[in-house]
């Protein structure tokens, strides 16, 4: 009986066995023949996403021109622009207004220059020709050769021998006057250039101080996040701007100011001596 036993269990075993065996030859004979698909669906993913990658590859290269490109056109526009954007930042009012002192201070810069060279103050011929016909004793002459000038000197010398009649010292007391009055039209002129150096930094400031004032109007404005920091930057470009371009204009106005009055004073001093020397000839030796 044990033996039968033992004989059925050999019997029953073996096909569990064999089953067992089919089983796992199944699971990996299916798991073997089944991982060169699933290989090669990731192969071809990957070749897909390489395929993918490389289509994007070449076209990031475009990609990237066009977009290096508008950066650089951009900032070649920014330097063209620069004009534009200074003209905007002052605005119409400040544009105008700076716009207008540039030109008189040209005008002016070039007319006081021409004004105050030697030929038209004290010129050359003159004392010559005034000096011959007081020699020659021809009074009337020297009095219409200075009178016909249009110089500094001629004018005092003109009032100079018109009072020589009545007296030396009245004479030259009418030159004194008269040289008075030349001086101060000279001067006068000059005046103008020492007026623009003087308002065109005042202008400046105000400029300076209404850019500021939008600047913190549109923080205050603000009421959550950061400023829009283009609008933020336009207040302060008109702060700068303002301030430059008067200082820019403040600058050459002064120098050539204090230049040209020098040369004034210098040539007015002269007109003085030389005017008074023509004249000495009349002045009575005392005996």
């Amino acid at each position: 009986m044990r033996l039968t036993t033992d004989s059925a269990a050999q019997t029953w075993g073996r096909p569990r066995l064999s089953s067992l065996c089919l089983l796992v030859a199944l699971v990996l004979f299916g798991g073997v023949h089944s991982l060169p698909p699933v290989y090669a669906q990731e192969d071809g993913a990957q070749e897909d996403g390489a395929q993918e990658n490389g289509d994007q590859g070449e076209g990031a290269a475009p990609v990237e021109k066009d977009v290096a490109d508008p950066t650089n056109n951009d900032a070649a526009a920014d330097e063209i622009n620069y004009l534009s954007w200074a003209a905007g930042s002052l605005g119409w009012f400040y544009g105008l207004v700076f716009l207008g002192l540039s030109f008189t201070l040209v005008a002016l810069f070039v007319m006081n220059l021409l004004m105050a060279r030697r030929e038209n103050v004290l010129p050359k011929a003159l004392i010559e020709s005034f000096e011959q016909n007081l020699d020659a004793k021809k009074f009337q002459e020297a009095y219409d050769v200075a009178k016909d000038d249009e110089s500094m000197l001629g004018h005092v010398l003109t009032a100079g021998i018109a009072k020589v009649s009545t007296g030396y010292n009245e004479a030259i007391e009418a030159m004194q006057e008269v040289g008075e009055e030349e001086n101060m039209r000279l001067e006068h002129r000059l005046s103008y250039l020492a007026l623009i150096g003087t308002l065109s930094p005042m202008l400046g400031l105000l400029g300076t101080v209404d850019g500021m004032i939008d600047s913190f109007k549109l923080i205050a404005n603000t009421a959550t996040g950061a400023p829009d920091p283009q609008a933020l930057a336009q207040g302060i470009s008109t702060a700068l701007f303002t301030t430059y371009i008067g200082l820019v204009l403040a600058i050459p106005a002064l120098a050539a100011y204090n230049l040209l009055r020098n040369r004034v004073s210098h040539l007015v001093l002269e007109v003085g001596i030389t005017s008074e020397g023509l004249m000495s000839r009349f002045q009575k030796k005392p005996a």
